[in-house]
Formats: structure tokens, sequence, C-alpha cells
């Protein structure tokens, strides 16, 4: 994944202050021989460092977000595909693991390869991923199949 400019800019800016607060600390600017402002820069140095693991965090969560929904609608594909072969569908998420190549992926919002929701009726399938716990809030895509 590409960064915009203004945001690869950023995170470079941010990464040489870490890098420059490592170096006064590193290097004994403590206590009583640091002025004030360069307490006051220690400090938007740390929040802006904590600001961007934040961000980082966040940013990872939309990624394994996308996975997760990717990962559903491989499955979905496999189950549609099936189906059609079958004319029925099938609700046992091990039944795919051949179609999928020989392993279900796993949905990083859950952390596991079961974390899939396969529902079915005589002629309609609806697949999605879970949303688990390590993924923040959001509402997973259902993928509806009909034959």
């Amino acid at each position: 994944m590409k960064l915009r400019p203004q945001t690869r800019e950023r995170a470079l800016t941010v990464q040489a202050l870490a890098i420059l607060l490592i170096a006064a600390i590193a290097v004994g600017c403590k206590g009583s021989d640091q002025t004030s402002s360069d307490q006051a820069e220690i400090k938007a140095l740390k929040a802006e460092v904590k600001e961007l693991k934040a961000e980082k965090e966040k940013a990872q969560m939309v990624l394994n977000q996308g996975a997760a929904n990717t990962n559903a609608r491989a499955l979905a594909t496999a189950v549609q595909a099936k189906a059609i072969s079958a004319g029925k569908y099938d609700d046992k998420l091990s039944d795919y693991v051949y179609d999928m190549g020989g392993t279900i992926p796993i949905n990083p919002c859950t952390g596991t390869a079961t974390g899939y929701k396969l529902s079915k009726s005589a002629t309609t399938a609806e697949v999605s991923a879970e949303a688990g716990t390590l993924c923040g809030t959001w509402t997973p895509m259902t993928f509806s199949l009909t034959l």
C-alpha cells in the first residue's frame, strides 16, 4: 500500500522527531539540564509519537477489515461454485477447504479460520466475515448468493 505524499511526509517527520527524542534522552538531557523549551519540545514529541502509534493501529484495523471482507468474498465464490455443481448450498465451512486451495484463510478480525458465517436456505446462501474483536467496531459485508 502506498501512502499519500502528505501522510508519508508526516510519518517521516514524526519518525525523525521520535529519533531526536530518543537521542536527547540517550545523551542525558534530563532534569535540571533541560530548559523549559527543551521540556516543552520533548513533551510535544512524546504526544506526536503517541498520536502516530494510534493512527497506525487504526490503519491496521481498517486493513484487517478489508482483508476479512476479501476472504469472505473468496469463500462466497467457492460456496457458489460448489452449489452450482451440487445443485444445493452447503453451510459447513470445513466442506470448502479443498475448494479454497487446502485451507480456509484466517479472518484477521477473529484470528481464526472459523471466523466466517455461512447460512443457507434451499436456493440462497449468505457468507460474511465475523466482526471479531481485533478490528474495532465495524460491520462486515454480507455476500448474498442465489442458485
